[in-house]
């Protein structure tokens, strides 16, 4: 399978197209080409059934199709792990060149290097590293926009936007660290996070949608 086809159905995955129907022009938007690419690409995946096309709103993965999504992101995600655990980088560092990677790794190569990082559960932002069969391990977590005023949780996962990473490092929030929600700013203002050690981190309101926690 070439990388732009592996490009375009995890771009489907990440946009929700394993469970909900993602249109055109959302794939446009998310991977920076013209429509009538959109739509060549689709036919062709149509053709060896890894979507389903809903006339007139979109498409959708298939079961295979999003098996193959998952097998993709599972071997980028474990590279990520490895630039960040072997190699130094910071967490807003690894996805490029893990993405350059994914693309020239053989499946493998992705399971010996599981298995020398110690067959990892998470990646450096949290996410779930899916199955080698491409199954998604059952894990539970809470949005922080949901955390109750008062309530103590431990960060789980980060959205993986570089921008966003860049911001949550100028805040030092960091995977694993441990906060009491203390003040929530009303008419969407932001919300501030308290340590044990009394130390406070203010957070602006959207960012809280995409920080997942677990509640302690």
């Amino acid at each position: 399978m070439t990388p732009n086809k592996e490009d375009f159905i995890k771009a489907i995955y990440e946009l929700g197209g394993d469970q909900n129907v993602v249109t055109n022009k959302a794939l446009v938007n998310q991977l920076s080409i013209t429509a009538a690419s959109v739509t060549d690409m689709n036919t062709r995946l149509l053709k060896e059934e890894l979507i389903t096309h809903i006339p007139y709103q979109g498409v959708k993965l298939t079961e295979k199709g999003s098996l193959i999504a998952n097998q993709l992101i599972r071997k980028h995600r474990i590279w990520e792990v490895f630039l960040s655990e072997k190699l130094g980088y910071d967490w807003n560092e690894v996805h490029a060149d893990a993405d350059l990677l994914e693309h020239a790794s053989s499946d493998l190569l992705i399971e010996r290097l599981n298995q020398f990082l110690e067959e990892p559960t998470f990646d450096p932002h949290g996410g779930v590293i899916p199955n080698k069969d491409g199954t998604i391990p059952d894990i539970e977590s809470t949005p922080l926009i949901d955390v109750s005023l008062g309530s103590s949780f431990k960060i789980k996962e980060v959205d993986d936007q570089q921008e966003f990473l860049e911001y949550l490092l100028f805040k030092e929030v960091q995977l694993g660290k441990e906060y009491t929600l203390v003040d929530i700013e009303p008419y969407d203002g932001p919300l501030t996070l308290e340590t044990d050690s009394g130390d406070r981190t203010i957070l602006g309101h959207k960012a809280a949608f995409k920080i997942l926690v677990e509640i302690i």
